[in-house]
């Protein structure tokens, strides 16, 4: 009862929240009211009736379709997948994006929330007996969802035929319903929708595979089945061998005791390793184990530069388990679609990536697969091939790594912000073991990404990319507004008439910058954006503090309105020069003040400048 009164108090704290919120966004607008331009700032800003209307900056999802949501976020190497265009997560069921309405916007939203399949099989859990239930079973498969995820309806019925197929098993299938239990959800890092994971004596592992009945059951029936196969004769031991596959090989003297329980539930764990035992000695010979060795000893062996790695280590699952997880790659992983799960759920999530075309490639992967031995069971060393379209030069994009010629960076995740870094000496063994190692100690300066400074910069809206970012944005004589794009994102196009236009009516305003950076190329440890577009303000005079977040409607009203009122060098618009009752629009240069409310209509169509 305890947590249910911790879960209730929770959501009378987000209601509150919530109601703060409103109030906030009621005094803002009412701000804003008390705040109208004087006709001469409507008239120097030239504005007509369609600039008032805001194009939304206060989006929800049910103001935009499929399109909206962008693909090809990525967490490093072995992420990526799964992403739609504005980062957010849907492939394969994982995500927050457009998919969560499979058949568009358009049904009834009642409908949608009422949706419901029978599945009396599969246990419903919550903050008050979701421990319990996991100390009380040894397998448990735990459904995080949503009523209104598309991808959750999808799944419920495979889900539910699953969990009939299995109840003679003794794995039980769960579900969480993450709009009631966040508190679960927060605690398992539930980030994309349905999550699925899988409990092995309370121990969590993510399942990332297909999410039909028949695969689920597969899957788990291979969890809680047999996972370790005794090895009896010399002709079943060279079989293994031959197989070319990846095995971990323990020897005991016998076959019961916490050591072979502990090594039993290591191998629960692996998807792709074979795990096999011997009491024989000339049998556990055979796989390199010497016949005086410590008992119980085990070998991981594999078709890689290092066949045979050995573990002399204690039985207990958890130091198993990471010898697996750190051994089971090669010395350098060659990164491609068999290959990313691995790299993504290994425990090792600091990396030294090789980009290189096949043929540079031969020149610098024997110093770096030599490197790799120095720092192995730290670090992954990984080889991207960049010239590959399909899978190397999305990856090469996303780093901002060169195809020209071979490129060795470090990567890591900090904070959830990937961190990179760039070894910009010779790809020598020394010199790259003194990277990672510099790498591992923190002592690496960060490398961004940059596109090559623009030929021209002299446009009304200023483009910034990673190069000049400080000579920009960051000039203390400015105020500056800075628009953080992506050219695929559908808002950022939506947004781009407007920004434009901006620019141009402010263009004579000396004291005052109106730019724009593509994020997807260009990056700054001062320009920190969570989706596209952002919308930065750097005032004047105080360039040291983190810039200010923009949120308001997109109109060039409210945007005047917003600079007007926290732009550090106080400006004001000149009036239009007339002439008894009609203004002048001749002899006037657009990027004069006086020009300024003066352009034509013809002035402000949108370009495709983004």
């Amino acid at each position: 009862m305890a947590g249910r009164a911790g879960s209730g108090f929770f959501h009378i704290s987000c209601l509150l929240l919530c109601l703060c919120l409103l109030l906030c966004r009621s005094t803002r607008a009412l701000e804003a009211a008390s705040s109208e331009l004087d006709a001469s700032e409507i008239e120097a800003l030239g504005l007509e009736e369609e600039d008032t209307k805001a194009h939304s900056a206060d989006l929800n999802e049910e103001e935009f379709g499929e399109d909206d949501f962008p693909t090809g976020g990525g967490e490093g190497l072995g992420g990526g997948e799964g992403f739609d265009e504005d980062g957010f997560p849907t492939g394969a069921g994982e995500g927050f994006g457009a998919d969560y309405f499979p058949n568009g916007r358009e049904e009834d939203e009642d409908d949608f929330w009422s949706f419901s399949i029978s599945d009396p099989d599969v246990v419903v859990l919550s903050l008050g007996n979701f421990s319990e239930f996991l100390a009380a079973n040894h397998y448990v498969m735990v459904k995080f969802y949503a009523p209104w995820c598309g991808h959750c309806r999808a799944v419920a019925p495979e889900y539910a035929r699953a969990a009939i197929e299995l109840k003679a098993s003794g794995a039980y299938l769960a579900k969480v319903d993450v709009t009631v239990e966040s508190e679960l959800a927060e605690q398992y890092d539930v980030r994309g929708l349905p999550t699925l994971l899988f409990f092995i004596d309370g121990k969590p592992k993510p399942y990332s595979y297909h999410r039909t009945s028949e695969a689920l059951v597969a899957w788990i029936q291979r969890k809680v089945g047999p996972v370790i196969t005794e090895v009896n004769s010399t002709s079943e031991a060279k079989t293994i061998l031959e197989s070319g596959n990846t095995v971990v090989v323990a020897l005991f003297d016998k076959f019961e005791g916490k050591e072979i329980d502990e090594f039993t539930s290591a191998a629960r764990q692996e998807d792709n390793v074979l795990f096999y035992y011997t009491k024989n000695k000339e049998v556990a010979e055979l796989f390199h184990i010497k016949q005086d060795s410590k008992v119980p000893f085990a070998v991981l062996l594999k078709s890689a530069a290092e066949k045979v790695v050995s573990y002399g280590g204690d039985f207990e699952r958890s130091s198993i388990s990471d010898f697996v997880l750190a051994n089971k790659l090669p010395l350098v992983s060659i990164f491609n679609h068999d290959s990313a799960t691995s790299i993504f759920e290994s425990s090792i999530k600091k990396q030294i990536i090789l980009f290189a075309s096949p043929e540079d490639s031969k020149l610098v992967f024997p110093a770096f697969e030599e490197a790799a031995k120095f720092h192995k069971g730290k670090l992954l060393f990984i080889y991207v091939d960049s010239s590959s379209d399909e899978v190397g030069k999305p990856v090469v994009e996303f780093f901002g790594a060169s195809v020209e010629k071979p490129m060795i960076m470090a990567f890591m995740v900090s904070e959830d912000r990937p961190m990179k870094y760039l070894l910009e000496d010779e790809p020598t063994v020394e010199k790259i073991k003194d990277f990672a190692t510099r790498f591992l100690a923190g002592k690496l300066k960060q490398f961004y990404k940059s596109e090559p400074l623009p030929e021209k910069n002299d446009g009304d809206v200023k483009v910034v990319v990673g190069k000049n970012f400080d000579e920009i944005v960051l000039d203390e004589s400015k105020d500056v507004l800075l628009e953080i794009y992506a050219t695929w994102c559908g808002h950022c196009q939506t947004l781009e008439p407007t920004y434009n236009k901006l620019g141009k009516v402010l263009r004579g305003i000396d004291s005052l910058v109106i730019a724009k950076m593509d994020g997807t190329k260009n990056e700054h440890p001062r320009a920190k954006s969570d989706g596209y577009p952002t919308l930065l303000f750097y005032p004047a005079g105080n360039k040291t503090i983190d810039a200010m977040t923009v949120d308001i409607e997109w109109t060039i009203k409210t945007f005047y309105q917003f600079l007007k009122k926290n732009a550090a060098i106080p400006f004001t618009l000149a009036k239009p020069t007339t002439v008894g009752e009609e203004t002048t629009k001749t002899d006037l240069k657009e990027d004069t003040p006086q020009s300024i409310g003066q352009m034509s209509e013809s002035t402000y169509e949108p370009k495709d400048e983004l």
